[in-house]
């Protein structure tokens, strides 16, 4: 399971970003007890990333970047249970969304998020998903 978190990522950036006094992100991690720890001998089973971010339309958000639940483990209400917490910190902080966004391969995850009440606002609104990123990033920055 942290090898999908960090295969991206250097561990140390991680604690570094997310794990220090002014933190880029926060996280929950789901856990099991040590008798239903996995076949390879893990006890964390999934997690949620997420950041506080604001919307000019609405005000306080809360935007998931991340919710990954051990495949051995999907199904059973940890996906549920990991979003919910983020839906609850999103509230008790003032947010009026949670925004995410989903790969759009990931039909099952799509059909989840659906089933929660949430809604694509690609379709709804016509939004899209822009990134600037390497040296187009560099190039922007001295626009």
């Amino acid at each position: 399971m942290y090898n999908s978190l960090v295969e991206h990522r250097k561990t140390e950036d991680l604690e570094q970003d997310g794990f220090s006094k002014n933190p880029f992100f926060h996280g929950i991690i789901a856990e099991v007890p040590e008798q239903h720890r996995t076949t390879e001998g893990h006890t964390k089973i999934g997690y949620a990333l997420y950041i506080y971010s604001y919307s000019s339309f609405v005000g306080r958000a809360i935007y998931m970047e991340d919710l990954y639940v051990m495949p051995e483990f999907r199904g059973k209400g940890v996906g549920k249970a990991l979003i919910s917490k983020v839906a609850q910190l999103a509230l008790a902080a003032g947010c009026h969304q949670l925004n995410f966004t989903i790969l759009n391969w990931n039909k099952p995850s799509m059909d989840f998020y659906l089933s929660q009440g949430c809604f694509d606002i690609t379709a709804a609104i016509g939004y899209h998903c822009m990134r600037c990123e390497g040296e187009a990033l560099k190039q922007l920055a001295q626009l």
